[in-house]
């Protein structure tokens, strides 16, 4: 079977006849499926914020880690890949999904199945100095390639269907070999989290502050916060990451923006002193991740995280750059819109940074009280030019830095 490539793949989406192939695994979506995964934006924080600390916590924290069942990625031929063990040099992406599953806690209800909501691509640079996370519309139609059964078989790939079918479809090593083969980015490094992730390390932390424009009252994530400051943890700081008809215009791609208000507060949050010289602090945040994330085999190697610590801890927070996948609307969903998709992957596969040239996106706005800033409160300095610049995304391609201060706007039609 010819499995298309990642640019005749997309050119396909451009095509107003292209029918939807659809594998009979997969179940119709349940009323339940409004839940929205969100625990592994905290733990993709976690990671860039406390890096070397984290990575080397505890001998309990790394025993909790080895203890639980890797997952195995594949290549393109279903053939599992040798997993990289030992220090990690240069540049490296590690792929982090979301479950929407409630990881069997019943306060989620029980789901008819399991669809990766959240899907988030960290690039570090073979410098150890920038930071790229693309965060992946759920409801994007894209190629699937064909992904391991599980049982020595094979699933059919897909020519369109929705990325966060991915994961039900055939596990994490699929939706690694879907944002691979979407991406051209090679992706060694992979994790799948639950809700309850996002309660612990909000916790840990001793809440998130976060700005909002307006009462956000949402009663399908339970989000009830009031226009201004607000510290959150626990179960509202689910809420506010999980929230999509609180927000923006009710999409997903304004969740997506909104997201990222809570990531940055999280990230200035983390690496502020007040956390990092707390070592309960940084032991409660780590027990948090490794406790709800099950990880590729890649990355149950203490060496290995120990040395992807290392890489994430000095990157500064505004060089951390959140940025969501170019897409546009289409019937029932979104595409990838190619030109900027290919410039953003283009300058990752290349290892340069990116700029950010338009707005937040749907679902927040910049802040008008407070400028960019760093953990000390001081306003980042600018770059000297030079041949490696960061390359410039057009402005119709959204995001935010992590020293970019930004409120979340309240649902508006």
């Amino acid at each position: 079977m010819h499995t298309p490539t990642r640019t005749e793949a997309l050119a396909k989406e451009n095509s107003p006849a292209q029918p939807i192939a659809r594998h009979g695994r997969l179940k119709a979506r349940s009323a339940l499926s409004t839940i929205r995964a969100a625990a592994l934006t905290t733990i993709l924080v976690a990671g860039i914020s406390v890096g070397a600390v984290v990575a080397y916590a505890t001998l309990d924290v790394y025993a909790t880690a080895n203890s639980k069942e890797g997952v195995a990625l594949v290549d393109e031929r279903g053939v599992e890949m040798a997993p990289k063990v030992g220090a990690v040099d240069g540049a490296f992406n590690v792929l982090l999904a979301g479950s929407d599953s409630g990881g069997g806690n019943p306060a989620y209800d029980v789901r008819g199945e399991t669809l990766n909501d959240v899907t988030m691509l960290l690039h570090v640079s073979a410098d150890h100095r920038d930071a790229t996370i693309v965060s992946f519309p759920r409801d994007m139609y894209i190629p699937i390639p064909s992904c391991p059964d599980g049982a020595g078989g094979s699933f059919d790939a897909m020519t369109r269907q929705k990325l966060n079918t991915s994961l039900s479809y055939g596990g994490l090593a699929c939706t690694v070999l879907t944002v691979k083969q979407l991406t051209g980015l090679d992706i060694d490094f992979a994790g799948v989290i639950e809700f309850d992730g996002v309660i612990e390390m909000s916790n840990a932390v001793g809440g998130v502050p976060v700005c909002v424009e307006g009462d956000i009252i949402d009663d399908k994530s339970g989000l009830n916060i009031t226009a201004g400051d607000n510290t959150l943890q626990g179960a509202q700081a689910l809420a506010f990451l999980r929230t999509r008809y609180g927000v923006g215009d009710g999409s997903d791609l304004a969740r997506i923006s909104n997201q990222q208000v809570f990531l940055s507060s999280l990230v200035r949050t983390v690496r502020s002193a007040e956390t990092l010289s707390n070592p309960l602090k940084v032991y409660a945040l780590a027990k948090a991740a490794v406790n709800n994330i099950q990880l590729s085999e890649s990355l149950k190697n203490i060496t290995t995280i120990a040395s992807l610590g290392i890489a994430l801890k000095d990157i500064d927070v505004s060089k951390v750059v959140f940025v969501q996948y170019p897409n546009h609307y289409v019937d029932g969903g979104v595409a990838p819109t190619i030109e900027e998709a290919e410039l953003l992957m283009s300058a990752l596969r290349n290892d340069r940074a990116v700029k950010l040239t338009g707005d937040t996106g749907l679902g927040s706005v910049t802040s008008e009280t407070a400028q960019d800033q760093l953990p000390d409160g001081t306003a980042p300095d600018q770059p000297t030019p030079d041949e490696n610049d960061p390359v410039d995304l057009p402005s119709n391609v959204h995001g935010q830095t992590a020293a970019q201060v930004t409120c979340s706007r309240p649902f508006h039609d």
